[in-house]
């Protein structure tokens, strides 16, 4: 699959579709990324929606690439330090279960109304309203849910309907939306409109702000007002980190996933991809997230400090323009909250409730701290002159909480290291280590882990756990454009 006009990948086809129509229309990368967002709202809704956050990298817009930060943020200012209570919900992946805590609680400070704002402010060619447009008629008609994303209403059935409303919208009739169903949301399409006319005031001083914050008070929420005044997508220079030749861009602090993902790249310069090597680079790195790399995230010049000694449920997509402009755009709602605020159209976060993004135990981050996500919009590029490298040759980035840098690690070495193209590097087995344990897709070498001392995990199929990953990719002799969505999670790439 390949397109001269561009190509995006994304989490499902009707969100893909979206960004190459903006495309063949003459609309930019952001442009395209920012319309497939507001389709993900409909086309994916447990994954992202206008309660959730995320980080949009772009490359090619300007003379440095830029990562823009709209991702949730510790809430309770002027809470006076008042905390409510998490719910737990079990979630099965089949072969590995995940504990997730929801609630009013878990609610954190909302960011994608305004970093879809700020990204069209500084890179759009097209009106907001006008992207967001078909999102509004796709919310009010519905979508027939595909198998992946009901495969994601089973597994959360137990935050579906962790309150009445909720319940009314994801299980009516006491039943959880199965495939085929379809899922029809008029407020979401509501919302959308509202974005797009107004822009992203109502949703943090506003009408939708005040509705929100009196239903999650009510419920034990930590949120305030002044937390959603005081929001801002912030502009940040991304981390960068040298591979076989290329320069990989991805995300800073404080968010800790790109940090991460650098590490390992950085260990894994000059040596063998291996799955015992590999393995024992995830151990290493994952070894240096301690409570002091989790604290000093938010501190000026963390990820040259941390690099410097080792130099040598999440929705994606990625844009390639016809221009080769890049833009990578991650978001998520977590799990989501289980608690629909009515009349607003949004299913809020319960980032503030995942254990993976809390290292140092639940309400330890004061209020405005960016939580730490394993989110890492990815952006390789060629070899080329110093200081920034060559074109675009790989944008990328993934799903999967913890997995989100194990996924995205082991495609550019499908990639970069092993040649593949773009759907092979995409749909590889992949492992994860964490805790001791080496999860593991058919197709691992998990007799040659076994054998090197590892307690391995075996999965019966691949699976949604092991990430998401929506990948486009440049030949770098022809400039031809492919793309690959990931199989897992139901993505798909479309041409412009």
């Amino acid at each position: 699959m390949t397109g001269a006009g561009g190509v995006i990948a994304a989490g499902h086809p009707l969100t893909a579709e979206a960004g190459a129509r903006v495309l063949r229309d003459g609309g930019n990368a952001v442009d395209a990324a920012l319309a497939a967002m507001a389709t993900s709202f409909v086309a994916e809704p447990l994954l992202t929606g206008l309660g959730a956050g995320g980080f949009l990298l772009v490359a090619g817009f300007g003379p440095q690439p830029v990562l823009l930060d709209f991702f949730v943020a510790a809430p309770g200012l002027g809470a006076g330090g008042r905390g409510g209570e998490l719910l737990p919900v079990d979630v099965s992946f089949g072969d590995a279960t995940q504990v997730f805590n929801v609630g009013a609680a878990s609610v954190g400070t909302w960011g994608t109304p305004a970093g879809m704002c700020e990204a069209a402010r500084r890179w759009g060619s097209v009106p907001l309203a006008d992207l967001l447009a078909p999102a509004v008629e796709l919310a009010r008609t519905g979508v027939p849910l595909s198998a992946p994303q009901a495969y994601v209403f089973e597994i959360l059935a137990g935050i579906l309907t962790s309150s009445p409303e909720a319940a009314a919208l994801f299980a009516p009739g006491g039943r959880v939306l199965a495939a085929g169903d379809t899922f029809r949301w008029d407020e979401l399409g509501d919302a959308l409109a509202l974005l797009g006319a107004q822009g992203a005031a109502p949703f943090y001083t506003g009408e939708v702000a005040a509705a929100v914050l009196a239903w999650l008070t009510e419920r034990g929420g930590v949120l305030t007002a002044q937390d959603l005044a005081a929001y801002d997508a912030l502009a940040r220079a991304p981390v960068e980190v040298g591979y076989r030749g290329r320069r990989v861009l991805t995300n800073p602090p404080p968010s800790a996933g790109g940090v991460l993902i650098a590490a390992a790249l950085a260990e894994l310069e000059g040596g063998a991809t291996d799955a015992v090597r590999l393995v024992d680079v995830m151990e290493h790195v994952q070894a240096g997230r301690t409570e002091a790399f989790v604290a000093g995230l938010d501190e000026p010049g963390f990820a040259e400090r941390f690099l410097a000694g080792r130099l040598g449920n999440t929705t994606h997509l990625s844009v390639v323009d016809g221009e080769g402009r890049a833009c990578a755009v991650t978001c998520t709602n977590g799990e989501g909250c289980g608690i629909v605020v009515p009349g607003t159209g949004i299913h809020h976060n319960n980032i503030r409730g995942e254990e993976d993004l809390n290292p140092l135990g639940f309400h330890a981050f004061p209020p405005q701290r960016r939580m730490p996500s394993m989110m890492a919009p990815t952006v390789v590029l060629g070899p080329g002159p110093a200081p920034h490298g060559g074109p675009v040759e790989l944008v990328l980035g993934s799903a999967g909480s913890n997995r989100i840098r194990s996924a995205i690690l082991q495609t550019v070495i499908g990639v970069v290291d092993r040649g593949l193209d773009v759907p092979a590097a995409v749909d590889a087995p992949r492992l994860h280590f964490e805790d001791g344990v080496v999860y593991a897709e058919p197709g691992v070498d998990a007799e040659a882990l076994r054998a090197a001392g590892r307690t391995v995990a075996p999965f019966r199929d691949r699976n949604l756990f092991f990430g998401g990953v929506q990948a486009v990719l440049r030949d770098a002799a022809t400039g031809a454009l492919s793309g690959a969505g990931d199989p897992r999670r139901g993505g798909a790439a479309v041409p412009a």
